[in-house]
This record gives structure tokens, sequence and C-alpha cells, in this order.
């Protein structure tokens, strides 16, 4: 009989070796130039994570840029705001085209910067002095002009709310010039400059009307002009009726509190905007920011707790019904405790990576009764989900366990073990194993895979990466994806992988089919 030592050790070796070290120093695999400043795009916030402070991920940001092509940094920015629906990291790609590739940042400008709090950040990091000047620069500022110009009213106004800089400061920056009389009117308003107060738009004029007491009728305006203003409960009941769909599901607490659900016919009225799909579509939430105003609601009827649970099912109604077995494994190790968006003084966000990996897992379980659920730290967590039980119930159970090393490798390890039959896994993680690092030749989750895949030969591995690293334990492969990500992207990738439509490359693939001129 041949020796099983020697034959094990040349099955190791056919295994792909790492290529580099996670955060914990383990060994990893790094990803491609390409896939590295996608999965930072649809991942990183620019704040404070467990591993990496903020001037690191800029940093990491920045380098993987300037390792691709900028047409690519193009695609990626549009990507990332239009599909990942993220702020900073596609606003820093928007600023770094205007040094690095400013032939394609006109083209994809109006495609990232969407609304005025994406102008405000993009002009925020072109003075930061991150790229390299502390200046907009003539093209940048023609830039901004002209999205001022072209802006409706309504964006403008919206766009009035928020400070450092300030949509005035940005006004007196560049220096836009107005278009017809109306539109000049309103930049004087908004950087307090002396302007014919007739050719204002109706809600400016109803919102002045207001403040000195000419009218009752409550504005049509952003919330946050109000709020320093002596205003009753109908005036804030107007305001919740008024408000749009995001910003109603962050004020619940606050509507609440002025006697908004108090009024009749409101918690109807809000409860049924809560749970309508087209403005959840329209609000491009993510999952996870429903998860939120779940666990931070207060004392707010049971209609409008029983709507979010609502909606946070139709946000994750692209999440595939998998043929076959299904385990799904979230990472629920000490470092998924940190917020999902990263630390920022006085901002961070109350949901830890470990609520979105309990989500998705959550999500599965809803559309796969049957899926297993395999959580894992040091080795694997037993636990027991209800699949008739919401998404919300459900992911609040998984996120309550928490804690210990990081071990990836383990819930693989338990189906080998069992000898199970598996069809796809699914991992949601940060990827920063380390608790199973005795082979410095070979990652003990490509072992542990190779070694399920023997066993179950059609078998695939999608691991969902939530935070902005750069290395994953499974090398991308006709049978291994990895993908990252906030928003139902993600789940649309799942599914497409699953069923062989689309290879390991999904994400790349993805950002190089978006069209420069459209």
């Amino acid at each position: 009989m041949a020796n099983k030592s020697v034959f094990a050790s040349i099955r190791g070796k056919l295994l792909p070796r790492p290529d580099g070290r996670n955060r914990e120093g383990a060994p990893a695999f790094v990803y491609t130039p390409r896939h590295r400043l996608a999965q930072l795009a649809v991942t990183g916030c620019l704040n404070g994570t467990f591993y990496a402070e903020a001037r690191e991920q800029l940093a990491g940001v920045l380098d993987a840029a300037q390792a691709v092509d900028p047409a690519f940094v193009a695609r990626t920015a549009v990507y990332a705001r239009r599909h990942g629906f993220m702020k900073d990291a596609p606003a820093l790609l928007l600023a770094y085209l205007t040094v690095n590739g400013p032939e394609f940042a006109a083209p994809v400008f109006d495609r990232v910067i969407d609304n005025g709090r994406m102008l405000r950040t993009f002009v925020q990091i072109m003075r930061s002095g991150a790229m390299g000047r502390k200046s907009l620069g003539s093209r940048p500022k023609r830039l901004v002009a002209d999205w001022l110009i072209q802006a409706s009213d309504d964006r403008l106004i919206a766009a009035a709310v928020g400070q450092d800089p300030s949509l005035a400061d940005v006004i007196r920056m560049v220096h836009p010039t107005p278009v017809d009389p109306g539109r000049e009117a309103l930049f004087g308003y908004l950087i307090g400059k002396p302007h014919d107060a007739a050719l204002l738009p109706e809600a400016i004029r109803r919102f002045e009307a207001f403040k000195t007491g000419e009218t009752a009728e409550v504005p049509d305006v952003p919330f946050q002009m109000l709020t320093a203003l002596p205003l009753g409960r109908e005036a804030w009941a107007a305001i919740a009726r008024n408000a749009r769909w995001q910003t109603l599901r962050m004020n619940l607490n606050t509507f609440a509190r002025h006697g908004v659900f108090e009024v009749e016919g409101m918690t109807a009225l809000l409860a049924e905007r809560l749970r309508d799909p087209h403005e959840i579509k329209r609000a491009r939430v993510f999952p996870y920011q429903l998860m939120a105003a779940r666990m931070a609601t207060g004392s707010v009827p049971a209609a409008v707790l029983e709507a979010l649970d609502a909606a946070m099912e139709t946000a994750v109604r692209n999440v595939p019904a998998f043929a076959g077995r299904v385990a799904v494994c979230p990472d629920v190790s000490g470092s998924m405790a940190s917020p999902v968006t990263g630390h920022r003084r006085g901002a961070a966000t109350a949901v830890r990576c470990i609520d979105v990996a309990a989500l998705v897992a959550a999500a599965v379980v809803r559309k796969n009764p049957s899926a297993r659920v395999l959580p894992f730290e040091n080795d694997v967590v037993k636990v027991r989900l209800d699949p008739e039980a919401s998404v919300t119930a459900n992911a609040a159970a998984l996120a309550g366990i928490g804690g210990g090393g990081t071990n990836c490798s383990a819930p693989l390890r338990r189906l080998n073990d069992e000898n199970a039959t598996v069809d796809t896994v699914i991992f949601v993680s940060d990827n920063q194993s380390w608790v199973d690092a005795a082979r410095p030749q070979n990652t003990e989750t490509m072992r542990q895979w190779r070694m399920l895949k023997n066993a179950n030969p059609e078998a695939r591995l999608i691991c969902v990466d939530i935070q902005p690293y750069g290395t994953t334990q499974a090398q991308g492969s006709a049978d291994i994806l990895n993908i990252g990500g906030f928003s139902d992207a993600v789940f649309e990738a799942m599914a497409a992988f699953a069923t062989g439509e689309t290879g390991p490359t999904y994400l790349v693939d993805r950002i190089e089919e978006i069209d420069l001129t459209d």
C-alpha cells in the first residue's frame, strides 16, 4: 500500500500557496489589483476598523487605484455608488481621477455625485490634501459649478443641510454662474447675499413665511431646517408626512418623542410608507440599515416595528433559494464586534460586523429553511434558528453569540468530520483567520475545502467579505467566489454564482461592464 504521508504532502503541494499575510500575520491570499480595488470600494468607509485606522484605509484605496488603469477606477467609482450604495469611497476615487485620470472624471461625475451630500464629500476630500493639494483646481471647480447650475431646486435645497463644508461654502468656492434670475436668487439666498425673494423657489418662500409666522402651513423642506423652530405636534406630523423614506427610517424615535404617532392616522400612514417596496428600492437602503432602525427604536407603535420587519423582508428578497444542501457560516469572533462602517467619533453606527454576518445568515435561512447554520469563532458555535421566524429575529439570535478568535476553517472541518453532503457553503467574515494558521505553505480553509470538494465535487464556496482588508482565506477559482459589500448586489452575486451563470471574477466583471460613455 502506498505511503499515505507522502501522498498527503503531494496533495498539500497542489493547493495554491498563499501570497500574503492577513492582519493577524497568518497566511492569506491577496486579491488581484482590480479585485482589491473593487473590494475596498464596496466595503471601505474610510473610518477606523478593528484592524485598520482611517488613514491606513485611505492609503490602501489610493494604492489600489494606482495599481490599475484610470478607466477601471472610473468604473469602480460608479459601481460602488450605483450598486454598492457607498458614499466615501466613490467620492475618493472620483477625486483621485481629477488628478490621475482627468479625462475620466467628467464622464462619471454626475453618476457618482448624485446628491448634495456626495458633492460636499467630494469637495471635502479635494480640499483635505489627500490628492496632493488643498484647492479644488480648475477642472474640479468647473465640474462642481456645472453640478450646482444644473441641479434642480429641490436637490439644492436638500444639499443645504450639512456642514464641513456647507453648500454655501461650496458655492463661494466655485462661483457658479446662474443661468436665470431664479437660480441667481437661490444662490444669493443660500450664501446670505442680497436677492430677489419673489424669485425664490416656492418651498423656500413657504419656509420663510413659516419662520416669520405668516403661515402655519409646514413647508416641504428638509426637516433639519425646521427643527430649531418651536413646533407643535401637528407640525411634527406634517414633517413626518413629507419626510423622505431614509429620513423617516432614521428619525422614528424623534417623531415618537414629539407625539407624531398620537396624531390620528399617522401610525398607519408611516407604517405603510416604511413597508412600501417602491420606496425601499428608491431609497437604496442597506438591509443592515433596517436592522439599525429596528435595534434603535424605542416607544414606537407595534405596527411600525412590524413595518420595519416587512421592509427587511423586502430588502433581502434577492437572496436566492439555492438548489441542494446549504451551509451558511457567519463569523462571530471578537473582531466582528467592530462597527461595520468603522469607528467615527460621535457618528459610529451601532451595527457591528457580526450583525451584518448574522443578517446574511438569517436571510439565507429565510429562503432556504433546511440550511445548516455554523457560526464560528475558535470553533463552531452551536445555535438553532427558527426558519419561520423573521429575518430580524434570527439575526438578533445569531448576533448575540460573539467573542473568541477567528478560525475560518472550523465550519469546513466540522462538515468534513461528519462526511456531510453539501452543495453550497457561504461564509460571511472579515477573513482574518489566525487560530488555524499552523501551515505557512497553505491556508487551512483551502485544505479543508479541498477535502470537502473531494467528497462533494459539485460544491461551491461563496465568501462574503465585509471589511476592507484585501485578503481572503480561499483563493478565487471556478468553485470559489469572493464578493464584498453590504447592498443587495451581494445577494445577486450569490445567485448568479450558485447557478453557474458567473465565475469567480463576478465583481470585476460587473465593473468592467459599465459604459463610461453612458
